[in-house]
């Protein structure tokens, strides 16, 4: 049987963080790794839907993992003397950079314009975890200007949700549907 996850602490506002402190639980490290857990379960549901033994399922897999360990960073103040064990993203970045250029190679197209999000479920789900991850890089941000953030999560923060475009293109791709590109409105004179 699990532990107890009703601790009651939390009853007045306040919860723990990496090394043992409490924060109130709208602190910037709260609010990023709310985002950031957001993203990562949107993943998830993406990965729900997909068919078994789908060619992006271990890759899926693998960019939760990173996730979950880079939150375990991004819990803990760089000023705690007890360290987060989990390791970092080193590899991450150039491993969805290699992804990336697959996609490429196997689009009809390469892109240079703004997509309207959609085209089908998958696409669609590629969209929103996308728009969170870039949320929770905006939250990164401002915490790395108040507590430094390992380079290396950032880098994978921001290679994620270019990666997660890619994902949705590649989908519409394959299944036939077309690509709904943005176009500005102009006033004829």
């Amino acid at each position: 049987m699990a532990g107890n996850i009703s601790t009651r602490t939390g009853d007045k506002g306040t919860t723990g963080i990496g090394g043992g402190t409490r924060v109130d639980k709208d602190d910037i490290r709260i609010e990023c790794l709310g985002e950031l857990d957001e993203a990562n379960s949107t993943i998830g549901l993406l990965r729900s839907k997909l068919e078994k033994g789908h060619d992006w399922e271990p890759g899926l897999i693998r960019i939760q993992t990173e996730m979950m360990n880079l939150m375990g960073h991004v819990a803990t103040p760089s000023t705690s003397e007890k360290k987060c064990s989990a390791p970092l993203p080193l590899e991450e970045p150039a491993l969805m950079e290699q992804w990336m250029k697959e996609i490429e190679e196997s689009l009809s197209s390469v892109t240079e314009y703004f997509l309207l999000p959609g085209g089908n479920e998958i696409s669609a789900l590629c969209h929103v975890a996308r728009t969170q991850v870039r949320r929770a890089e905006r939250r990164l941000i401002t915490l790395h200007k108040q507590d430094p953030v390992h380079p290396s999560i950032l880098q994978t923060v921001n290679r994620l949700s270019d990666l997660l475009f890619k994902l949705a293109r590649q989908e519409t791709n394959r299944s036939g549907v077309d690509e709904e590109r943005w176009r500005l409105f102009r006033r004829e004179r």
